[in-house]
């Protein structure tokens, strides 16, 4: 066999072995090094480069020295599970970078960080001063988590007392001016659907990049065209504006009826319409 054929058979060999064996390690390397995966992974690229050219030692050799070093880190996550200290060791401790708004100078140090890096993580993370960070942290993964004071997080509908629906995961129905037809099967609906919906809005369905359905039934649309703007959908704006105007004028009957129990039914019924409209509120208004 050529030097070259060797080579290139080598080198597919050496890259197949290095998926099969990052498979069997797991996703976490690939997010995440700890110490031993940083070392495992330099020295299995350098053994699959070794093997990819030296042609002079048998090929199984390096298979089992890529082997055993692959080995490590299902042993060292294996052990690091039993223990605790094990854990401490093969992944290291969070580091407490502030604390009630102060930078912790000897903690700075110790990663080897400059007020630079520090400010620059927390950049990152929305947070423009060190007054306004309750408690920031170096992970052992080397990520920087940092909690805001509670004055300075961000407003919630918790923090206003409004109930909000829960979120939804949107269908792509239409994509790159395709209808998808198993997507829309999966929400129950068809392309009479949303051939309808692509009329009510004005829209070809070749001018679409992107269509999406959320659990509501209503069609998102983005165009290829960036200066055009396809309508938003309306059904609960109108929905609520319908249920609204019920309400209201059931309490304007109620005023101007001289009957009393016409009144009182009126009255009765207006307050009932209201209550649905708070429990439909969060579902309507997004």
């Amino acid at each position: 066999m050529p030097d070259w054929l060797n080579i290139v058979v080598r080198s597919i060999g050496a890259l197949v072995y290095l998926f099969i064996l990052t498979k069997i390690v797991g996703k976490r390397q690939i997010r995440q090094l700890t110490y031993i995966e940083y070392i495992v992974g330099i020295s299995i690229g350098s053994i699959a480069a070794f093997m990819a050219t030296e042609m002079d030692g048998p090929l199984y050799h390096s298979l089992i020295a890529m082997t055993i070093f692959a080995l490590f880190p299902i042993l060292s996550e294996y052990l690091s599970l039993k223990s605790k200290v094990v854990r401490n060791v093969v992944e290291g401790n969070a580091t407490i970078l502030i604390k009630d708004g102060k930078l912790l100078e000897d903690n700075l140090k110790k990663e080897r960080l400059t007020v630079e890096d520090v400010m620059e993580q927390l950049r990152l993370k929305n947070a423009f001063k060190v007054a306004d960070v309750e408690f920031a942290l170096m992970e052992a993964s080397g990520e920087v988590s940092v909690l805001l004071k509670s004055q300075n997080q961000p407003i919630t509908p918790q923090h206003l007392g409004i109930e909000v629906s829960p979120a939804e995961e949107p269908q792509a129905v239409i994509m790159d001016g395709v209808i998808m037809d198993e997507p829309l099967a999966n929400m129950g609906l068809n392309r009479r659907w949303i051939n309808t919906e692509l009329a009510k809005a004005g829209v070809a369905v070749e001018n679409v990049f992107l269509g999406q359905v959320d659990k509501a039934g209503e069609l998102y649309l983005d165009l290829y065209d960036d200066k055009l703007q396809a309508p938003e959908p309306q059904e609960r704006k109108l929905t609520m504006a319908t249920l609204k105007k019920c309400q209201s004028d059931l309490e304007l009957y109620a005023l101007s009826t001289e009957s009393e129990q016409w009144k009182a039914n009126y009255t009765e019924e207006a307050a009932r319409l209201q209550k649905l409209i708070e429990v439909l509120a969060p579902y309507l208004i997004r």
